[in-house]
Order: C-alpha cells, then sequence, then structure tokens
C-alpha cells in the first residue's frame, strides 16, 4: 500500500532524532500494554497495516504511541467489539478523536499460534550470497514491507535469513505464504 506512513528517502520532515526517551507522556506505556494485551483476532501484520491505513492527518500529526492508539481503535471498530458512534461520543479537546482509516482488503480470521515467525520450508533459497537481485517495483493494494524507495533497484544478496511469514498476505488473512528474506546492500547511487 503506498500511503503516507513510507517516508523512507523523503525530505522535508525534519532531523531523525537520536536516543530519544522511551516515554514522552505517561499515557504511552499504557497504550503499549493495551495493543500487546488486548485479544483481538489477527497478528503484527494487520496491526501495521492498520496503522499505514490511518488518514494522513491522523498518522502525521500523532505521535508513535498516538498511531498505536489510533490502529487500535480501528481494529476494535473493524471487529465490532466497539462501535463508531461509542468511539464518537469521547472527544480530546471538545473535538471527536475518532481515527479515520481506509478499509483494509482483508481481516485475519485467525490467530496464529507459532510464537516465532520462522518457518521451514522445502525449497532452497531462490537466491545465494553474491547475487544481484533487482527489486519487484509494484504497488500493493494492501499491506507490504517494501519501501517505495527500493523498488525496481538493483542490490547485491549480503545473507540469506530463514523463511518467515510474508507479512504482505498475513495481513490480511490470506495465509502466511512464508518466503526467505535476503539482505540487501544497494549503491548510493542506486537510491
Amino acid at each position: 500500500m503506498d500511503s503516507i506512513h513510507d517516508l523512507g528517502g523523503s525530505e522535508g520532515f525534519g532531523p531523525v532524532v537520536r536516543d530519544e526517551p522511551s516515554w514522552h507522556d505517561p499515557w504511552e506505556p499504557r497504550v503499549l500494554g493495551m495493543s500487546t494485551t488486548v485479544h483481538l483476532v489477527g497478528n503484527i501484520d494487520d496491526f501495521r497495516h492498520a496503522i499505514e491505513r490511518l488518514r494522513p492527518t491522523i498518522y502525521l500529526d500523532a505521535s508513535y504511541f498516538g498511531r498505536w492508539l489510533a490502529a487500535l481503535e480501528v481494529r476494535c471498530v473493524e471487529r465490532d467489539l466497539i462501535t463508531s458512534d461509542e468511539v464518537d461520543a469521547r472527544s480530546v479537546a471538545g473535538r471527536a478523536a475518532r481515527p479515520i482509516a481506509v478499509p483494509s482488503i482483508g481481516l485475519p480470521t485467525v490467530v496464529s499460534s507459532t510464537p516465532t515467525l520462522v518457518r521451514e520450508l522445502d525449497q532452497p533459497p531462490r537466491f545465494a550470497v553474491g547475487d544481484e537481485v533487482t527489486v519487484a517495483d509494484v504497488h500493493p493494494a494492501g499491506h507490504t514491507r517494501l519501501p517505495r524507495y527500493i523498488r525496481g533497484r538493483t542490490g547485491t544478496v549480503e545473507v540469506v535469513h530463514p523463511a518467515f511469514v510474508f507479512p504482505d498476505t498475513n495481513a490480511h488473512g490470506l495465509g502466511e505464504q512464508p518466503q526467505y528474506v535476503y539482505a540487501v546492500s544497494f549503491a548510493a547511487a542506486q537510491l
């Protein structure tokens, strides 16, 4: 999904702050706790996709954990655990605080019982260390972990990792479809 969350390689958003504190406000650890303990049918990829689907103004205006809270609300509404009216009735500084998000192309229907995302595959990796690869130049309608700035670029495989659950399908309840993961280096001029 090409949306505001994919800011890699973009300019004009200010410096990257290093070594900032873990928590900026007292409510942030509570949001982390709620997001990691509320039992929802879904998975980490579905959660990430909920953040990606937030309206751009919400994504840019909210803090890191503000996005987490908005994504949690979106996921609860989508699963009929709360209603839009209940969310709209809550206000912050006199205005409705309901997060608006693009609908997902599909929601997971089960929770994985396997704690790790590493999976075994019967076939060997397609690429090896030293192989030159060109990243697919695709623009998926749903969740993707493929940043825009590397699409269509050519690099060299540096590390072949084990197979992992494929987030692009897992986020939408389309199955884990595990794939090998490759660490690829790119020349700065490519990016």
